[in-house]
């Protein structure tokens, strides 16, 4: 590939050397490495010796671009050492040899981008590693938060740890109080106990056992006989208190690791899971990295070894600095692996933040990065939008990262048809075998699909194809395979047209117009249109149609999402295809304004030159926001910035490049999600963090938290070096004020080097002007339609947009009337094609198109409605577990979209809507939001509260946005339930006002008339809870307000599942049959009868046993959502989940059975249990997988509420589900440790959880060897075990203790699960009072000096527990898949391969009591435990 060079406007400033020398930037990516280097006027070929004079005199500065492969073993082995070779080369004009070290006279500075840390973590090739963890959390990381990537596969292809041995470290220390009631920091610290400290955030510390070095020796020497040098540590509460990390750290380094990677040095934060995550990825990464650069080096000479992180005036040495994902980059010498994943994709946004950002006039800018397999989105509004914790290639990494959103669509993203829709990837052709037009035989693809409409042109295309690697883009070939793809649709798009217009009507899932209305649809006339078939132009638009859609979604969500307007913004594009979308992205979003940067296909490497060096320190912290707090933040603000300086100084940066910024991670009271939040930078005595806060919260949520302190999380500071290789005019675009002042010049069709017939939106096919960049002068202006060329990308201009040259940008304006002398020009010839765009028309775009397009836009809307209920909501079950779930719903209350969140809501909240629909039909009102729970209406269980919001058009309600959250406690006889008394529903909002006083008196007041029973313990959090839905609902109705006067709506859903059973009746006949008994032996029987015509199904649940007296009664709906959710498991395909999926299917349910109870029937466990055990029966007659876990294992403990005295006691209520094992399939292994149909939710982190709440998790791990035996084994289920430090009532909600998981086709069946209640024997006068379902297993054990009596606590059972008592709970595994091989050895489930070393665990004591005394929870013990069968 040819390099380009050329004269930039200014000089580039310098890091602390004297002469300049040559800067180069790197961008390695993954197919192409990009190379920008900044060559000094001084340094010339021979025969340039004219120039010299000038240089001296200017200190001018001229570029070099080089692009070349990334990966080219048979010429290079290294593509960043053979671009400098490249630019070495053309500046000076002397050979520099391959194989030979280069002369690095020359060089002064190397930036690099790379993704040798990304590639090593997609592809599993890090450095071997192992873990060091506090005992009983071996299989933490494995499990991490329990929730699985995709609810829709059954196989749950989740990556696995990137350790491949684990040491269990017998050490422990616990947080001193808890969180959750304001009382329990009320705590009393023995003096001069050394087993209690202060940690870092100035919370004390109880240690409870020291680690025991001597016994890690012979663990740790035996890693390093194996050959593991890398070593990541990872202690419970390392986030305060690192000591006995360091401890081990030191250990590790005495005994020959090669790197050892502390969680406690690495990301200093709560939450362990991540924390630890992040550090088994340093671990593993690092070594790689470093592997890399003594590679890299190696091709260099001495010069390039003698640069430190610590320079000196005058040193020749070549500093060498590489991008980190958030942004800045660091010197070669700090640069590690956790840092690295995104330092690609990072200088792409420094670059265009940097080219498009104007500090006067402040629009914000969207960067829209689109290449071959995917496309990276993100937003700068004068500052780096920053995250602090993402999940890459399965792994959670916990540092700040840019906020980049990726979608799996690029240029090479295949091209489907499907259950008629159009689907754009995420499936990618890669480079080999690539686009079905690069003459490899690959795959319809969107870069096929520009082709065919001659968006993009062969004669200006690399002609690098064909066994000669000379040929051109093979247009043949894309005509061929889409001519055969047209064959297919066309197909199907006749017979759904002669269903829909013959005399039959019925059978069609699509609605006429008149039914889209809400009128009733009338039989076709016999003389109906003519069916007319879709052209390939239309079909290959229709894909770029829906592609542009799917890129759409992360911008919407990046900023309507974050309560910006996406129109308000400028899109800047790059990347290989990003010009030839972004005038029709921008359009799709509202925008006017389009950047495309001269260099926007090395923006990364350009912006990496433009970048600045970044130390950044951080520290956890513990403080109240308030102002007898200040001076202590400050006082560790001064330690932080000190420490930041003292870095970048050694750098060799002066104070005056160094500038420190400052943020406090802040978050109000009780809520778990922090906002970073920066300084405010009028005035350096300006410390109001608080206003600053809550203007950025307010932005946010759309509300703020006024009665809540707010709580300083982390102290970070960011120190800055600034340090571009560029100079600072360089770095701050003046495009904008330079579009301002230019003067325009028409440019006229007769200029355009060649014209081309090609394809757009709304005016079909017209001669299209093609214009090459170089040939195009500051100030042209072009119209659209045309085409705008340079040598490494496409532009293509929409009809009625314009484009317009500066210095260093096209600039792009969207729906703007072009200047007259513009329009005049491009009006020259008779064919014109602006004539062309006002004359030519096109009919609407094809149904299957809508289809898909719709399909994403809906599905955005649900997702930012969950987004919005997630960041608004309080409590730890929406915030944190994610219980909850958003759709939308048609008019006639039929399900649109629902967002990916928790199955068993699937199918249940379509008949809450409908059922409130008939309730009150004609009393609602636009502004009316209703609040229901009860199971006859919809409901699923009673804590699962449901907010329906109509949205009105011209007077009709047109659509329903829907959200249920389960919220953790609304009243009753325990923490987390309530009593089934509630049977009508509320206008939670009427007339625009939010009834607190009517909703306080449902949870608070009327729960308390019944004997044994309070109101809620976290009305306050409900109140919020319940705020946050009505924020979420509201969201959805802003976004589909937009679309309705625009579009219609069909259902898609249905097509798939008849296909679906189609397929079965031929593979395992017509009749389909299945059964399984609950624990208590009631029966659930299940007969499919599948008709082959007409793909559907009768779901017979005949002989399913009656109405039970206890609490797994399940309402009708949850069968629906197991139906529901299982048809969309075994299609597995992505596809809009909608009320078409249940039309081909006819339920027959028994009235009076336990699927289908009466109204007065407790169904708590109907939702949690019952449900999970409906999909087992479902699979099992279509035989897809053995049974999983079959339970959610409900724990819940709490504190507080009504006492006996009628008086309220402050309180709270925890409520936790618990992951088990998955079922074992015909080509997988069960994974173990996860959460498995039904629900998804996280689990809380065990930080999280013992600073909040009084209790110790003593044990969180797999229960190995519980998943069924077979070919392909069972998932394992999880041991958690909790010591319980005040008197709180407990219970448990659990199946699968008696009938185990079943095995199929031979396979073993998983083991059932326990629960086990240890009753401190100094508690046993307690003890008595509880009543366990069997006693006879109780027996007397001795731990750690103290005895537990213990009990046998049955799986649904509660009580009362005392300080020192513990649960442990043993989930049940997956039944096994296949008759095992008994000569081979038993295989492990998709589950953690790491090996274990347990180096002395055990238990220690608990912490001491406190102060003030422990209460007893509201609520009579003697009704707490008559009533649990019906709670």
């Amino acid at each position: 590939m040819t390099p380009t060079t050329s004269t930039p406007m200014s000089t580039p400033t310098s890091t602390p050397t004297s002469t300049p020398r040559i800067r180069v930037c790197v961008d390695r990516g993954g197919t192409f490495t990009d190379c920008i280097a900044f060559v000094p006027n001084a340094i010339r070929p021979p025969g340039h010796a004219h120039a010299h004079a000038d240089a001296a005199s200017t200190g001018g500065f001229r570029q070099v671009v080089v692009k070349l492969l990334s990966v080219d073993p048979a010429n290079y082995p290294d593509a960043p050492r053979e671009g400098i070779r490249r630019i070495l080369e053309l500046a000076t004009g002397r050979p520099h040899p391959r194989g030979e070290p280069l002369d690095t006279s020359n060089l002064e500075l190397i930036r690099m981008g790379t993704t040798v840390a990304t590639n090593a973590l997609l592809e599993r090739k890090g450095e071997r590693t192992a873990l060091l963890i506090t005992a009983g959390f071996k299989d933490l990381l494995h499990i991490g938060n329990q929730s699985r990537p995709n609810i829709f596969d059954l196989s749950i292809n989740a990556p696995d740890v990137l350790y491949e041995r684990v040491i269990e470290v017998d050490e422990r220390v616990t947080l001193v109080g808890f969180s959750a009631v304001s009382s329990g920091m009320a705590v009393d610290v023995p003096k001069d106990d050394p087993s209690y400290v202060k940690g870092v955030t100035g919370e004390w510390v109880h240690i409870l056992k020291r680690p025991d070095t001597a016994m890690l020796e012979e663990p740790l020497k035996a890693l390093i006989r194996d050959g593991i040098k890398s070593i990541a540590i990872c202690l419970i509460h390392s986030f305060t208190f690192p000591d006995h990390e360091r401890q081990l750290g030191d250990l590790c380094k005495s005994l020959g690791f090669e790197n050892v990677t502390l969680s406690s040095a690495t990301m200093p934060m709560i939450k362990m899971v991540p924390r630890g995550t992040s550090t088994t990825a340093d671990a593993y990464l690092t070594p790689c990295i470093k592997k890399y650069l003594e590679g890299f080096f190696a091709g260099f000479d001495d010069g390039i070894r003698q640069s430190s992180a610590e320079s000196s005036e005058g040193h020749r040495g070549v500093r060498v600095e590489f991008m980190q994902s958030d942004g800045g980059l660091v010197h070669v010498d700090g640069f590690n692996g956790f840092r690295a994943i995104l330092s690609g994709p990072a200088g792409g946004v420094v670059g265009y933040a940097m080219t498009s950002w104007d500090a006067k006039e402040r629009n914000a800018v969207i960067g829209f990065d689109m290449g071959g397999t995917s496309t990276d989105v993100s937003r700068y509004a004068g500052r780096y939008e920053h995250v602090y914790e993402t999940t890459t290639a399965g792994v959670t990494i916990q540092a700040p990262q840019l906020d980049i959103n990726t979608v799996a669509a690029g240029g090479g993203s295949r091209l489907f048809f499907r259950n008629g829709m159009f689907v754009v990837g995420p499936e990618s052709a890669g480079a080999d075998p690539g686009p079905a037009c690069y003459r490899k035989s690959g795959p319809l693809t969107i870069t096929d699909a520009n082709l065919l409409l001659d968006r993009l042109i062969p004669s200006f295309f690399p002609k690098i194809f064909g066994k000669s690697e000379k040929e051109p883009l093979d247009a043949v070939a894309t005509q061929k395979a889409f001519d055969a793809l047209a064959k297919s649709i066309n197909a199907f798009l006749k017979d759904k047209h002669a269903k829909e217009t013959g005399a039959s009507n019925s059978s069609s899932n699509s609605k006429s117009p008149a039914a889209k209305k809400g009128k009733a649809a009338k039989t076709e006339p016999s003389d109906a249109p003519a069916f007319v078939p879709m052209t390939r132009d239309e079909i290959a638009y229709g894909f770029i149609k829906v592609a542009n859609e799917s890129m759409c979604r992360p911008i919407r969500a990046l900023t309507e999402g974050k309560g910006y307007n996406a129109a308000d913004h400028i899109l800047a594009s790059f990347g290989g295809a990003g010009g030839q979308h972004a005038f029709a992205i921008a359009r799709s979003l509202g925008i006017k304004t389009v950047l495309i940067h001269r260099h926007s296909s090395i923006l990364s490497a350009y912006g990496i030159a433009l970048a600045d060096v970044v130390h950044e320190v951080q520290e956890p912290s513990a403080f109240e926001l308030v102002a007898g707090q200040l001076d202590r933040i400050k006082e560790r603000v001064a330690a932080l910035s000190s420490q930041a300086t003292q870095v970048l100084s050694k750098q060799g940066f002066k104070h005056s490049q160094i500038e420190n910024q400052v943020y406090l991670n802040l978050r109000y009271q009780g809520t778990d999600n922090a906002m970073m939040t920066l300084k405010p930078s009028d005035s350096a005595d300006n410390w109001d963090f608080a206003s600053a806060f809550v203007a950025q919260y307010q932005q946010e949520f759309g509300f703020t938290l006024p009665d809540r302190a707010t709580h300083v999380d982390d102290i970070r500071v960011r120190g800055i070096g600034k340090s571009a290789a560029m100079g600072s005019d360089a770095s701050h675009t003046k495009v904008h004020e330079e579009i301002k002042r230019l003067t325009r010049r028409a440019v006229s069709v007769g200029e355009a080097s060649t014209t081309e017939h090609a394809f757009w939106e709304g005016v079909g096919r017209v001669e299209t002007p093609v214009f090459e960049l170089t040939a195009l002068k500051v100030g042209d202006e072009i119209i659209g339609p045309a085409l705008i060329i340079d040598a490494t990308a496409t532009i293509a201009v929409e009809p009625h947009c314009t484009a317009v040259v500066t210095s260093e940008h096209v600039v792009g304006f969207v729906g703007r009337v072009p200047s007259s002398d513009a329009v005049a020009a491009m009006d020259e010839s008779k064919d014109g094609a602006a004539e062309k765009a006002k004359t030519v028309v096109v009919p609407k775009t094809a149904d299957p198109i809508l289809l898909s397009v719709f399909g994403h836009r809906f599905m955005s809307i649900a997702e930012q409605m969950g987004r919005t209920l997630q960041k608004t909501s309080i409590s730890t079950n929406i915030k944190e577990r994610l219980d909850f779930s958003c759709a939308l719903f048609g008019p006639d209350g039929g399900l649109v979209a629902n967002a990916p969140h928790i199955p068993v809501h699937l199918g249940s909240m379509q008949e809450a809507v409908r059922w409130q629909m008939s309730h009150l039909q004609g009393k609602l009102k636009d502004g009316d939001v209703i609040v229901t729970n009860h199971p006859a209406a919809g409901g699923s269980h009673l804590p699962d509260i449901t907010v329906i919001t109509p949205v009105f058009d011209h007077g009709n309600v047109v659509f329903f946005v829907a959200s249920r959250g389960h919220h953790a406690d609304i009243g009753g006889i325990q923490p987390g339930s309530m009593p089934p008394n509630s049977r009508e529903l509320h206008f939670l909002v009427r007339n625009g006002h939010f009834d607190e006083a009517g909703i306080t008196k449902i949870l608070l007041e009327d729960p308390a008339k019944f004997d044994g029973c309070s109101g809620t313990r976290c009305l306050r959090d409900n109140i919020s809870d319940l705020k946050a839905q009505v924020a979420a609902n509201h969201k959805g109705i802003v976004l589909v307000k937009s679309l309705i006067d625009e579009y219609g709506l069909e259902m898609n859903a249905e097509l798939a599942v008849r296909n679906l059973l189609k397929t079965v009746a031929k593979e395992r006949g017509t009749v389909l049959h299945a059964s399984d008994r609950m624990d208590d032996g009631s029966t659930i029987n299940l007969a499919v009868t599948i008709s082959t015509q007409t793909g559907s199904a009768i779901f017979d649940f005949s002989g399913t046993g009656p109405e039970v007296y206890a609490n797994t009664n399940a309402p009708r709906a949850v069968t629906y959502s197991a139906i529901i959710y299982c048809l969309r498991a075994l299609i597995n395909l992505d596809m809009p989940l909608n009320q078409g999926a249940l039309a081909p299917i006819d339920v027959r349910i028994p009235v009076g059975s336990f699927l289908n109870p009466s109204e007065t029937a407790a169904v708590v466990g109907g939702n949690v249990l019952t449900s999970q055990r409906l999909c087992d029966v479902v699979l099992k007659a279509f035989h897809a997988c053995a049974a999983s876990q079959g339970c959610c294992n409900n724990f819940t403990f709490g504190m507080g509420g009504r006492r006996e005295d009628g008086s309220v006691a402050e309180g709270f209520g925890y409520y936790e589900t618990i992951a088990g094992g998955s079922g074992a399939g015909p080509t997988w292994h069960g994974r173990s440790g996860v959460h498995t149909h039904m629900t998804n939710t996280r689990i809380t982190d065990p930080e999280i959880m013992e600073r909040r709440y009084p209790v110790i998790l003593r044990r969180f791990g797999l229960r190995a060897g519980s998943g069924g035996h077979g070919q392909f084994n069972g998932g394992d289920g999880v041991v958690r075990e909790v010591e319980f430090l005040e008197t709180l009532h407990v219970s448990m909600l659990s199946e699968r203790r008696v009938f185990a998981p079943y095995g199929l086709d031979g396979g073993e069946d998983g083991k059932s699960g326990s629960n086990i209640l240890m009753r401190l024997v100094a508690n046993d006068s307690v003890a008595s009072t509880a009543t366990p379902s069997t006693t006879t297993a109780t027996t007397t054990a001795s731990e750690d000096g103290r005895l537990y009596r213990v009990l046998n606590f049955g799986g649904k059972n509660a009580t009362v527990v005392k300080p020192g008592d513990r649960l442990r709970i043993e989930t049940p595994g997956g039944g096994g898949w296949g008759k095992a091989d008994t000569k081979r050895k038993r295989a492990a489930p998709a589950a953690s391969q790491a090996k274990t070393d347990d180096a002395a665990s055990g238990d220690s004591p608990s912490r001491p009591r406190r102060n003030p005394p422990r209460r007893s929870g509201g609520g009579s013990l003697q009704a707490f435990t008559d009533m649990q069968h019906s709670a």
